[in-house]
């Protein structure tokens, strides 16, 4: 038998659901959409994008740092797994838009909230988006950067940088680039870098052609180059003469035979497989031809 205390209780829960189911028949249906968000085509900036692809490529390029060509070709290779299907309520976004907004991201660094205005996609799809998009591009990319196995494929390397520099027995570049981050929570300075931001590393090794022979990424910017190079498994692999490098060569008839290197600038250390420039005022002339040289193959 239920108590007056107990008849009271459901008394209240009975009024306040009622009061609730009052409320809820006068109060003005929430939208699940914003309006403008349904106009894609005419609130976004899509159309100056499609134009500067057209007629524009300087811009075009600048706005998403790469050229039309190659956002095709990656469109392409990304479309299958990034594109979804429309439904009775809406249409889906589509998977040239989701580059887009994963690009112009991954270019300027944009808050989702901006890019909101740029593309009518609200942020918390940006979100899902950038993330999915950029899962599609590691997986259809991955086998893209390839380091070469063998003595022969070190040795095309360097006759390729020999053409196109002049410097001799140089197999690639390295070099690192600092990603400017927001602080994460709690970080402290482990990310504060010599510029004064916050950052995180990608250190990459390039051949001739500026194409990508070996990238590594995540470590924090407060790490100089040189020891974000050094924790890396290719500078493992080189130091334990695990690359396949070639055996020295001679360079000029009667001279001593010279090893394959790679060039750097002052903040790595100087190896047998790694070249850096002279340092200091006073330096030969001969130095300062061979550190135009060396300059010259590292750009």
């Amino acid at each position: 038998m239920c108590s007056k205390k107990d008849i009271l209780a459901l008394m209240i829960i009975a009024e306040v659901c009622c009061e609730d189911e009052a409320e809820s028949k006068t109060r003005k249906p929430r939208k699940w959409v914003k309006d403008w968000f349904l106009e894609k085509e005419r609130f976004s900036n899509e159309k100056l994008v499609r134009h500067l692809k057209g007629s524009e490529p300087i811009d075009y390029k600048n706005y998403l740092r790469m050229t039309c060509a190659t956002f095709d070709e990656l469109l392409y290779k990304v479309a299958p797994f990034i594109t979804k299907q429309d439904t009775l309520m809406r249409d889906a976004i589509s998977a040239e838009t989701k580059l887009n907004i994963t690009l112009r991201y991954l270019a300027k660094g944009n808050d989702f909230e901006d890019l909101k205005f740029f593309y009518a996609v609200s942020p918390q799809a940006i979100g899902k988006i950038v993330i999915e998009t950029c899962q599609a591009i590691i997986h259809v990319l991955q086998g893209c950067i390839k380091l070469p196995k063998t003595p022969d494929e070190w040795r095309k390397e360097a006759e390729l940088f020999e053409q196109v520099s002049g410097f001799p027995n140089c197999i690639g570049a390295i070099d690192g680039k600092h990603v400017e981050i927001k602080k994460p929570a709690h970080s402290g300075s482990f990310y504060f870098n010599y510029k004064k931001t916050f950052s995180i590393v990608l250190m990459a090794v390039v051949n001739a052609n500026l194409e990508f022979l070996m990238v590594d990424v995540g470590q924090n910017g407060r790490v100089s180059d040189g020891g974000v190079f050094s924790n890396t498994t290719f500078a493992k692999f080189l130091s334990e003469g695990n690359l396949q490098i070639p055996q020295s060569r001679v360079v000029v008839p009667g001279e001593e035979s010279l090893p394959y290197v790679f060039v750097a600038d002052d903040a790595f250390a100087l190896t047998k497989n790694i070249l850096k420039p002279y340092t200091g005022y006073h330096l030969t002339r001969q130095q300062e031809h061979f550190n135009a040289k060396l300059q010259f193959s590292s750009c």
